[in-house]
């Protein structure tokens, strides 16, 4: 059989104009448009073609010739968009707080194209630790002898390969010191062949998990070789042979050691090396304080936490709220719930319960008013498919609350389930903003405050429209249009809502030539919401 023919890289030399949804520059070249990895709005660049379609391309920059003042040096050796570089993050050469404009306007121009809505308010951004955020990871782990022995780390870009990488900016610094010791011990294990990751998990304080997923049983000399590893690095080591649920502790006593404490609200969430928490901790407790206190709950309020997990959201608003329902589809996470509840002496103030979400509909909605007669506030904290189902039923209620507060991890099926609610339901978008849980990557994590109005009469043609795209994809997914143009109008600014501080602040960065100098401030004053 022939070998494959290589092709010849094609170099092209183009002006970014933008950057789109996953932080890639867009350019134009010949009537197509161009994606290119690593280059920044305003530069000149040259980039090698990866990917030639009828209608785009796409490249990585391999040489910038006019940079742009917002690029900065990235602080990860392993960082970079060529062969070998690591996938874990993808906007280093970004400056941090140019990041977090860039997410807002994904939000904003997702909103609008998507949905058709805008938020009458801009909450102001939240931020965290720029560096070693991440407390959460799944480390791949490959016996590869032609670069040396074992690799422990994130995958490549766009590779089933793992980045050979010795250190990492966004995990923890304990757990960064420990990547190389890892493949050393790794390499020693009998089972070396048959360990394909690793999953870490920080506690709030600083206890840390180490999930070996074994596809065979350790020996005895592989367990005291785990166990010495664990107590020289001051990790608790876990197995994991089959499924999430077969994850547990060596030793019994550390089954309950992790947990983070949301000190605003005196709550201590424990959790399960392999639950899904939120990786950045500051962030996380920054985030509820603000969802808590933008749903305005008041003491003899109803509460329904839909897609509740272990009760982050949940807890704290039984701090405040005569009760608090949490509603998830996993009935381990809900038996833990409950057991947080309890723990925090919030049993009686709390309950939870299993169901599908994705199916939610009317009659359940009327059922849940049913336990309690009223449901005041609602927050909804969906995975990345969103909340479809639950969308529509609020949208077709009667029986509507008085506020919900959104909590997005995907921009796009935010503004789907906004469109439901305002077009066909009447449902006002009273203020949105961005999150920057995840400094360096891509991943917008927003929220949003919702309040019912009118319904329509009847369905407006955009509704209708909003409708057939829906049914005509697969999955309810759906895609990240273009940007906005200059003609379109951004969402008003305002300082208040519902007699909240709502004061929008922006990053203004700009390059004064006559001076020669970057300047950087705010559009308007910050204030905490």
């Amino acid at each position: 059989m022939a070998r494959r023919k290589e092709k010849t890289p094609e170099y092209f030399t183009v002006d970014v104009e933008r950057l789109d949804q996953e932080g890639r520059g867009v350019a134009r070249r010949d009537g197509k448009v161009v994606f290119i990895q690593g280059a920044l709005p305003g530069e000149n660049v040259t980039y090698e073609r990866l990917r030639n379609k009828t209608s785009f391309e796409v490249g990585r920059v391999t040489a910038v010739h006019r940079e742009s003042v917002q690029r900065v040096k990235p602080a990860c050796p392993a960082f970079g968009h060529g062969p070998g570089s690591c996938g874990g993050c993808a906007m280093q050469h970004l400056e941090a707080r140019a990041q977090v404009a860039y997410k807002e306007k994904v939000l904003l121009d997702t909103l609008w194209h998507i949905g058709k809505v805008r938020p009458e308010s801009i909450i102001p951004p939240i931020y965290g630790p720029t560096w070693h955020y991440r407390h959460r990871a799944r480390l791949t782990v490959r016996d590869v002898p032609k670069k040396g022995g074992v690799l422990v780390g994130f995958h490549e870009k766009a590779s089933s390969y793992v980045c050979d990488m010795k250190s990492c900016k966004i995990l923890p610094k304990h757990v960064s010191d420990m990547l190389v010791p890892m493949r050393e011990l790794v390499s020693e294990l009998s089972i070396r062949q048959r360990m394909p990751q690793i999953e870490v998990a920080v506690g709030g304080d600083g206890r840390t998990a180490l999930v070996f997923r074994t596809l065979e049983t350790p020996t005895p000399e592989d367990m005291e070789k785990l166990l010495a590893f664990g107590d020289k690095y001051g990790a608790d080591i876990w197995l994991q042979p089959k499924g999430p649920e077969s994850a547990h502790a060596v030793r019994p006593e550390a089954e309950h050691a992790l947990g983070l404490h949301l000190s605003e609200f005196d709550v201590r969430i424990g959790f399960k090396p392999t639950d899904f928490t939120q990786v950045n901790h500051a962030l996380n407790e920054t985030m509820v304080g603000r969802a808590v206190r933008l749903l305005g709950v008041e003491p003899h309020h109803h509460v329904a936490d839909f897609f509740c997990g272990l009760g982050n959201f949940t807890l704290p608003l039984a701090r405040l709220a005569k009760t608090v329902i949490g509603i998830e589809g996993s009935e381990g996470l809900v038996a833990r719930a409950r057991q947080g509840a309890a723990d925090n002496g919030l049993k009686e103030k709390t309950s939870f319960t299993a169901r599908n979400l994705f199916t939610w509909c009317e009659a359940d909605w009327d059922d849940l008013r049913a336990r309690y007669g009223t449901i005041d506030r609602v927050l909804i904290d969906p995975p990345r498919e969103g909340a479809l189902a639950l969308a529509r039923t609020l949208a077709a209620t009667d029986h509507r609350p008085e506020r919900v507060v959104y909590v997005s991890c995907n921009p796009a099926t935010l503004a789907r389930d906004c469109a439901v609610l305002h077009h066909e339901g009447g449902w006002h978008i009273r203020a949105a903003g961005i999150m920057n849980m995840f400094p360096h990557t891509g991943h917008v994590e927003s929220i949003a405050v919702l309040e019912p109005g009118p319904k329509p009469e009847k369905k407006t043609e955009e509704a209708e429209a909003i409708e057939r795209r829906i049914e005509a994809s697969v999955d309810d997914k759906v895609t990240i249009p273009r940007r906005l143009t200059k003609t379109e109008k951004q969402p008003a600014r305002s300082d208040t809502l519902g007699g909240g501080p709502f004061c929008a602040s922006r990053l203004v960065i700009r390059r004064t030539v006559a001076k020669g100098c970057v300047f950087l401030g705010i559009g308007r004053k910050a204030v905490s919401a």
